[in-house]
């Protein structure tokens, strides 16, 4: 039991606290989404950043590390990290950009293209069912999330 003079907390219990709750199932989505990847050998930003270039070449469009760091919202010094080892596993290819010299294209290889396809079966098969235990509409909780994202 904490001294009431010393209690500095807005509420009585931990489980009323939003953000303590957002962290706890944060750590417990990604714990279980890294469990579900290790099928398909890569790591969850691995399957952020290849599904990011699948979904915007699908999209018909160009995608460089600036892109893809915008989109994933992945700062650059990691994406580059996590490209350059998706290379050394033969996932992507950097290509020369047309109209920009000191830009490169990222595309996947034929075999990340078949891993990320298989990958994206799986994560959305995880997350149906992860977030299907709340009885929200997906819909209704991923316009919450727009809406905190947008905040900064």
């Amino acid at each position: 039991m904490s001294k009431a003079e010393d209690n500095t907390f807005s509420v009585e219990k931990p489980e009323e606290s939003s953000g303590f709750l957002l962290w706890q199932v944060t750590n417990l989505w990604q714990r279980e989404i890294k469990k579900a990847l290790e099928d398909h050998n890569i790591t969850h930003s691995q399957f952020v950043l290849m599904a990011s270039i699948h979904w915007l070449t699908l999209h018909e469009q160009e995608v460089t590390q600036i892109i893809l760091s915008a989109h994933t919202k992945i700062d650059p010094m990691t994406t580059s990290t996590v490209l350059r080892t998706l290379q050394q596993k033969d996932l992507i290819a950097r290509q020369e950009h047309a109209t920009d010299t000191r830009a490169k294209v990222v595309v996947l290889t034929d075999f990340g293209k078949k891993i990320i396809k298989k990958a994206i079966v799986t994560v959305e098969d995880f997350d149906r069912k992860f977030f299907a235990i709340t009885g929200v509409n997906t819909k209704n909780l991923n316009q919450n999330l727009i809406a905190l994202l947008e905040q900064k």
